[in-house]
């Protein structure tokens, strides 16, 4: 039965898995009945066989789908471990165990499931699959790139750039990549012309440190840090999860606010966060970027 798209983001990581344990049990999987069992469009499912799950090498046969029997019974419970870590949700659960995993998975309690993940909504990036997988393969391979980048102020060219990392943030996919030595988020969508060079480059610990570390998609070594007064109606949301980059809080209040800080490469890293909160969210430090923002406010204002 078809659902919203939203509907498809919700169970996605919990119905890759259960699929994937139903391939590598042996089964061979008509879309139209996975469909009819978790509960999506038949579209959908086609895109989990053939797009997400592309990496298994499906063999499709009278309309079913099923795993070569060369990897027939290889999957464990470490293989979706590693899969979830990979899909960005290892973090999401309270464990992931194999009793955990085992309970997320099983086929006679998946309409009883006690669990709904609703996460972003995902970008359509089914046109650009080839250019998609050509990133991938020069990223495994460490070959230099070149490609012409869509700015908002025109087309721009990059060679001998060095592609790292394929990045999803937020549901957008982004090629993280070093250009003339420093480490540059792309967005994906607005790369065209890839030619990948038979040229190789030699990949340098900082910059897959600063990968591992980074938790934004702005890739600045040079940051500034930014410290927020947070009022008692803000401040649960703020010690819920981290909303500003290098999230700290620096000290709890007796009123119930917090003081907290964070690092950020770009005003537009912060600014959207402390307008939203407004106004229970002030920035302390620096003390230009508050002055400057409600400069902005007040023309905005009477425009």
């Amino acid at each position: 039965m078809p659902k919203s798209e939203t509907k498809e983001h919700d169970t996605l990581a919990l119905r890759l898995a259960a699929i994937m344990r139903k391939l590598y049990d042996g089964e061979k999987l008509a879309p139209q009945a996975l469909a009819e069992e978790f509960n999506v469009g038949i579209r959908t499912i086609q895109r989990d066989l053939t797009e997400r799950l592309a990496f298994l090498d499906l063999e499709k046969a009278n309309g079913t789908y099923r795993l070569p029997a060369r990897n027939l019974g290889k999957l464990n419970f470490a293989d979706l471990q590693r899969f979830a870590s990979l899909a960005g949700v290892s973090g999401l659960f309270p464990s992931l165990d194999s009793g955990f995993l085992r309970s997320l998975i099983n086929a006679h309690i998946q309409n009883a499931s006690a669990l709904l993940v609703k996460g972003p909504n995902y970008e359509d990036l089914g046109s650009k699959r080839p250019l998609f997988e050509q990133l991938e393969l020069a990223i495994q391979e460490r070959r230099l790139i070149s490609f012409t980048y869509q700015k908002d102020t025109g087309a721009k060219t990059y060679t001998a750039a060095e592609p790292y990392k394929l990045i999803n943030h937020d549901g957008v996919w982004y090629l993280a990549a070093v250009d003339n030595g420093q480490m540059k988020a792309f967005t994906f969508s607005k790369i065209e012309m890839l030619d990948v060079s038979l040229a190789c480059f030699m990949r340098e610990m900082p910059h897959e440190q600063m990968l591992l570390d980074e938790d934004s998609i702005w890739l600045n070594a040079n940051k500034t840090e930014v410290v927020l007064k947070v009022s008692k109606p803000a401040a649960h949301y703020f010690l819920r999860r981290k909303l500003i980059g290098s999230q700290t809080i620096e000290k709890e209040l007796e009123d119930g606010g917090l003081i907290v800080s964070g690092k950020v490469a770009h005003p537009n890293q912060i600014l959207p966060i402390v307008r939203y909160w407004i106004p229970n969210v002030r920035i302390i430090s620096p003390e230009g970027l508050q002055v400057d923002m409600e400069r902005e406010m007040r023309g905005y204002l009477t425009n």
